[in-house]
């Protein structure tokens, strides 16, 4: 019988699965586009009909391509009174950065120490 750490790896708190999620959703243009476009906005996002007029989208398009980035962990949702609000979740960025990093400089990463690619 094949034991689980066969099957899984933990890395820091991201598990390669969430981090092979993440960056699938942002593998297609239309939804890295999206996602950029709600980085910039910041916390408090964004209502859908205005990310919709932004991005010229159909209403079921647009909603395909925020499902996928909502399921991903990359952006939340909130209601407030009828509009839906989509924000980036910041918290599951970060971990999704520090999971691509995590082994830069033999395991010991400070984003100071590696200036110009060279580990100090």
């Amino acid at each position: 019988m094949l034991g689980l750490g066969l099957y899984f790896h933990y890395i820091g708190n991201m598990e390669i699965f969430e981090a092979t999620e993440s960056l699938g959703a942002l593998a297609h243009e239309t939804r890295l586009e999206i996602f950029r476009y709600l980085i910039r906005k910041g916390p408090q996002g964004e209502a859908v009909g205005v990310i919709g007029d932004v991005f010229d989208l159909p209403g079921a398009t647009l909603s395909f391509h925020l499902r996928n980035l909502k399921q991903a962990n990359l952006i939340k949702v909130q209601r407030e009174g009828r509009s839906l609000i989509y924000s980036p979740n910041f918290d599951h960025i970060n971990a999704t950065l520090a999971f691509l990093v995590e082994d830069c400089c033999q395991g010991n990463f400070d984003a100071s120490s590696c200036a110009g690619g060279q580990c100090q």
